[in-house]
């Protein structure tokens, strides 16, 4: 059924749970109808017995001459029966019993009740009461009976009825279970037709929500809730596009007019190596935020892959403050790892690295002083941070220093392209840690990101 309409496949559920309740109802009511009305019967036959058991003890009484009065012709009937022989009868029973002669010697102990096919006379079902009797001293057996006739017709009729009015009722209940389900569904519909109108030029469009406080309103909140997830995510998405169109279009256009500039006007070997060491610095650039861009596409997507390994602190410290000594040396510096005290972490050595190759370099290009480097265990953690004795941050960039493609304000100039603090973090987070930077107190920056100890 998984191409029929829901509001069709409710109404026949509804239907068929309607009809099961109608045809046990239906039953229920017959089956009490025919207890009712054989009891009913037992109880006439018990009344006519009595009637008639004080009629046979009177000298020269005749069941025969009081049909009319306790038995109605053609309806009911009597016997009276000694030793198996018939005294007594209405017509047209006849001298023959129409009980067995077990049956007859049950009936001198106790009232019994039994159902005959026909008897004489009278070709249709019956019920009888057998039931002791005196007469002058003799013991006899008084057989009173009645046909089940009118029974079985107003059983008949009451079926009838219930075959005519259970298939209406049906009918009418199915169509209110069609009608009610439309209701039902109708806010799903206007969900269904405002969602094939959303895309991603209608920012801001929203499913309508019924006020039912139900399933279906629930539904509308949690649609409209991945509606705004997902607008979240197309608006990054879109601001990353253009952020990295911005940061190399930059890198190329300088790159370009480099090139132009060693074709028409370099005169000499000396210009034109000037312009291809030019040249290849921008192409570093390229190159080093293209990897950056890279690698903060695949971690969006969950991507990042990890070699996690046991790593002493103090090895990662001094791996990276070697890469970056001879740029220290250079600008006068000095580049210190402090002791790690024997702490290790579980990180992937070249990403860990790589992030704090992102802070020590953001040190030496926006800081001043000296830099040092040092761990710190902390609730389970290893903090790794790089301190240096510059300006430190401006207050309004702490807030959003590890967003993408976000640079400090004047202060803290320099190039770069605001993705260093971002991969540092997106490193962190992909350790199961966090990446932070304060300013501290007696001056300069700190930033710090932790990894599992």
């Amino acid at each position: 059924m998984s191409g029929v309409p829901i509001r069709i496949r409710v109404t026949a559920a509804f239907a068929i749970a309607m009809a099961l309740v109608l045809a046990a109802s239906g039953w229920f009511l017959y089956a009490r109808l025919s207890s009712h009305l054989a009891t009913q019967l037992d109880q006439e036959l018990q009344v006519r017995a009595q009637d008639l058991r004080t009629l046979v003890r009177r000298p020269g009484a005749s069941l025969a001459s009081d049909e009319g009065r306790l038995v109605e012709r053609g309806e009911s009937y009597a016997q009276l029966v000694e030793g198996g022989r018939v005294v007594d009868a209405t017509p047209p029973l006849g001298a023959r019993p129409i009980l067995r002669g077990d049956q007859l010697q049950a009936a001198l102990r106790a009232p019994l009740y039994a159902d005959l096919g026909s008897v004489p006379g009278l070709n249709e079902p019956s019920r009888v009461l057998a039931v002791p009797a005196r007469r002058g001293g003799r013991r006899l057996v008084l057989v009173v009976g009645a046909t089940t006739q009118n029974r079985a017709e107003t059983l008949a009729s009451f079926r009838d009825e219930l075959l005519i009015a259970g298939p209406v009722a049906l009918l009418l209940a199915s169509l209110a279970g069609y009608l009610l389900a439309g209701v039902a569904l109708r806010p799903v519909e206007a969900m269904r037709r405002r969602a094939a109108e959303i895309s991603a030029e209608t920012p801001g469009e929203r499913l309508p929500v019924p006020a039912t406080n139900d399933e279906l309103q629930r539904l509308g909140e949690t649609l409209n809730e991945m509606l705004e997830r997902l607008e979240d995510a197309l608006r990054r998405e879109r601001e990353f596009v253009a952020d990295a169109g911005h940061e190399l279009r930059t890198p190329l256009a300088l790159l370009r007019t480099e090139l132009e500039l060693a074709l028409r006007h370099a005169e000499s070997p000396d210009e034109l190596r000037a312009a291809v060491r030019r040249s290849a610095a921008e192409v570093d650039r390229l190159a080093q935020l293209s990897e950056d861009l890279l690698l903060l596409a695949r971690t969006e997507h969950g991507e990042l892959p990890l070699n996690v390994e046991t790593l002493e602190a103090s090895d990662v410290l001094e791996s990276v403050a070697r890469r970056f000594r001879w740029r220290a040396d250079e600008e006068r510096r000095l580049l210190r790892p402090e002791p790690a005290d024997g702490l290790r972490v579980r990180a992937d050595r070249l990403r860990l690295e790589q992030a704090l190759g992102n802070l020590v370099d953001n040190a030496l290009r926006h800081g001043d002083g000296r830099v040092t480097l040092s761990a710190a265990a902390v609730n389970g953690s290893v903090e790794l941070h790089v301190h240096d004795e510059g300006p430190g941050f401006p207050p309004a960039y702490l807030e959003r220093a590890f967003e993408r493609f976000t640079v400090p304000e004047p202060g803290r100039d320099g190039a770069g392209a605001g993705l260093g603090l971002s991969i540092v973090r997106t490193i962190a987070e992909a350790h199961g840690g966090s990446a932070r930077a304060e300013n501290t107190a007696e001056g300069g920056a700190d930033v710090w990101l932790s990894v599992p100890r």
